[in-house]
């Protein structure tokens, strides 16, 4: 039993900045901001937990997400049950953010509560839109924004959520039921969901696998604009360290087995180098 009233509408999973494919709120971003992305990444934590609970159904889910909504939009909303959406609701008060990109992310984990399966590429993209692209948009607009708008920003993002999805695409499809591959590219294939629970991926799988890679590997190309465009050369550097980062995690998918035992991530050393990589590419 615990005190924090929190527990009793959030439902920690006990990831963290750690398990992420990108630094959160690093040294690279300017020291007074910090605090704000940090309440940021808080509260889009809690939300996901809350859609990737297995031990609550759709409607509960939704129920509690809808709970978070009100709490970020609703000034007189003040129960202690949504802290975490009263802190990102004063957040955004300060820094003059709008709360778009939150509720946009809110809208993907009600998705993620009611949808189990994308049936092309565009349709996964839609989900994107909503689960990823909010993140960069919101660190454009907290830092002064972009000449080029949010185009590479969001390039940027979908094309990191999709990564994601390959490196977690056994676990969401055994604890979850959930499948973000495009399910016309698995019929072409002649490859069943099921094939996510083996040990190994199939062949077939694996032609599935690398087409979404190349599919990815497009959409980072379509980011490479995104740090010379920038206001900020602090979030220049850290998204030059991000789409490096990105770059590297989709030739180690290219080379390692998503459904084998290990989770295909960057050693500490690798995530280093990339972000020094990046930083350094990003001041030269």
């Amino acid at each position: 039993m615990t005190d924090d009233p929190r527990q009793t509408v959030e439902t920690p999973s006990g990831k963290d900045a750690a398990y992420e494919n990108f630094p959160v709120g690093s040294w690279l971003l300017p020291a007074r901001l910090r605090p704000h992305i940090a309440v940021f990444y808080r509260f889009a934590r809690a939300i996901d937990d809350i859609a990737d609970n297995p031990g609550l159904d759709a409607g509960e889910k939704v129920r509690r997400l809808d709970g978070f909504e009100k709490a970020l939009l609703d000034r007189d909303a003040n129960g202690p049950a949504y802290q975490t959406a009263h802190r990102m609701r004063d957040s955004l008060a300060a820094t003059g953010v709008v709360a778009d990109h939150c509720v946009d992310l809110i809208a993907a984990f009600k998705l993620d509560a009611t949808k189990l399966r994308y049936k092309d590429w565009d349709d996964l993209m839609g989900y994107c839109v909503l689960s990823a692209a909010p993140v960069g948009r919101y660190l454009l607009d907290l830092h002064g924004g972009s000449r080029d708008g949010y185009a590479s920003s969001d390039a940027l993002c979908m094309g990191l959520q999709v990564i994601n999805h390959l490196q977690d695409c056994k676990d969401d499809y055994l604890k979850l039921d959930r499948v973000y591959l495009p399910m016309d590219w698995m019929a072409e294939a002649g490859v069943e969901v099921t094939a996510l629970a083996a040990e190994r991926a199939s062949p077939a799988l694996r032609r599935v696998l690398d087409r979404t890679l190349d599919a990815t590997e497009a959409l980072l190309k379509d980011a490479k604009p995104l740090p010379g465009g920038l206001a900020s050369r602090r979030l220049a550097m850290e998204s030059a360290a991000i789409l490096a980062i990105a770059e590297r995690l989709c030739g180690l998918l290219r080379r390692r087995d998503p459904l084998g035992p290990r989770r295909v991530q960057l050693s500490k050393g690798m995530f280093l180098a990339c972000c020094v990589k990046g930083a350094v590419g990003a001041l030269l």
